[in-house]
């Protein structure tokens, strides 16, 4: 298995729109912004941020996306990391946030966040295992009201 990551451009954004609705079908409830996601909120994000795109024998897999806060530019909240269902149980989440780690430390990031819906609290040990520890003191200001609180998350890149 070819296992590559590339750095998505402005033309990636249906890709990317498109990866995101199909590795979150059948994984997160209906209310899930990922669901409704468009090349649209992809394109902003792009310009906000950035975002890496997964590939398996040159087969597109995946996708993560970052931008930085509304309050601090130096602090990234990490966005939209899914991996397609038919690669799920393979361990290739790890090469996306460990690109987006070291493209938030080129980058002189002092510090990244990440929220997960309460349903995906098992992979709270995931994001451990890459330094990130529990921050409830972080308010995530745009939550989707019609689900429960998300577990925070940030990892401090300052040393």
């Amino acid at each position: 298995m070819d296992v590559t990551v590339s750095e998505a451009s402005e033309e990636d954004a249906p890709l990317i729109a498109d990866l995101t609705r199909k590795a979150w079908e059948d994984r997160c409830p209906p209310t899930s912004h990922g669901h409704f996601d468009t090349a649209d909120r992809v394109l902003t994000d792009l310009h906000e941020g950035g975002a890496f795109i997964l590939w398996v024998d040159d087969k597109p897999a995946g996708s993560i996306r970052w931008a930085p806060t509304d309050e601090d530019d130096g602090i990234w909240k990490i966005r939209r990391l899914g991996v397609l269902p038919e690669y799920a149980g393979q361990n290739l989440s790890q090469y996306l946030i460990e690109a987006c780690i070291n493209r938030a430390r080129l980058s002189d990031i002092a510090e990244m966040r990440l929220f997960l819906p309460p349903w995906l609290e098992p992979q709270t040990r995931f994001y451990e295992a890459y330094g990130f520890e529990h921050a409830p003191e972080i308010e995530f200001t745009l939550r989707n009201p019609l689900e429960p609180p998300p577990i925070m998350m940030r990892k401090n890149l300052e040393y």
